[in-house]
């Protein structure tokens, strides 16, 4: 009881850190967006448009979270952790639209170049660059135990670099009038965003599809689950991921002696969960003479 109230402690206290995170956030993308309009700066804006992708996926993040802390019911027996996982795509796919947008906006601005406020842009990146990394404070505990935080964490990261970036980009400009180098950080910053996105992406993509957990072998398994006493042989096995931590097992064994199926069940499951941290099996037994080929 005490353990779980803790837990409840703590999710208020990261849902809250989640919920500043989200505010400054949207708060500073505001701030870029008209100072990228004022000085006419498309590296501000590009920066902009990536904090807000960050913000909104810290919002569908902590949506997402409220909805996986539901229990299972009958409508989903296996509960609603997966939120997480779905959560995670949309912002990725979100990440991907923004950063072809920004190679768009990048490449048509060498065509029709436009005088740019060098002072403003400083100003601005300088203010970003302090709320970023304050963010990135605020999820970096968080982004231990949680793929989207990871991912949003990651973005906080990359967005004060890129602040970084630009508070040099409107340096070169107010001392060298070299207004070409926001359009290459433009698409410095979207080339980033787009190698986050192709990185991030495969892997959540496998959890929804059901694939094998990436650090384990459905050979090993069936090695290890047929050195069980009393096991001849493993088949039929389906192994894959309910959520990002949790694995699951479904398989066929064929046992020597059907009386010895609860003890084997035991051993089977202990083993499992110990060298793979598989928690849920589901497992048919059957016996050498159950008349199958496959057996």
């Amino acid at each position: 009881m005490g353990h779980d109230h803790h837990h409840h402690d703590v999710d208020t206290m990261n849902d809250r850190r989640l919920g500043w995170a989200i505010a400054i956030n949207m708060l500073l993308t505001l701030a870029q967006v008209i100072g990228g309009i004022v000085s006419g700066s498309l590296a501000l804006i590009a920066d902009a448009l990536h904090n807000f992708s960050d913000a909104a996926s810290l919002l569908i993040a902590w949506v997402a979270r409220k909805i996986g802390r539901q229990p299972a019911d009958r409508f989903k027996t296996f509960g609603y952790k997966r939120a997480e996982v779905i959560a995670a795509l949309i912002n990725l796919v979100t990440l991907v639209l923004v950063g072809l947008y920004l190679i768009y906006e990048a490449i048509w601005r060498t065509f029709e170049p436009q005088i740019i406020e060098g002072w403003m842009v400083i100003i601005v990146a300088g203010i970003a660059l302090v709320i970023d990394v304050a963010t990135a404070i605020l999820t970096y505990s968080m982004s231990k135990r949680s793929m989207n935080i990871r991912a949003a964490f990651l973005h906080n990261v990359s967005d004060a670099l890129a602040s970084v970036g630009v508070i040099i980009a409107g340096t070169v400009i107010v001392l060298y009038g070299w207004y070409w180098t926001d359009t290459l950080l433009t698409l410095l910053i979207a080339g980033y965003v787009l190698y986050q996105a192709a990185t991030l992406l495969p892997k959540t993509i496998h959890i929804l599809m059901e694939g094998v957990p990436e650090n384990i072998s459905i050979e090993e398994v069936i090695k290890v689950m047929e050195q069980v006493e009393g096991v001849s042989n493993v088949h039929h096995v389906h192994l894959w991921q309910l959520d990002e931590y949790k694995n699951a097992l479904e398989a066929h064994v064929v046992v020597a002696d059907f009386g010895e199926t609860e003890q084997i069940k035991r051993a089977l499951k202990l083993e499992l969960e110990r060298e793979f941290s598989i928690a849920h099996s589901t497992m048919e037994f059957e016996t050498n003479h159950c008349g199958m080929t496959c057996c």
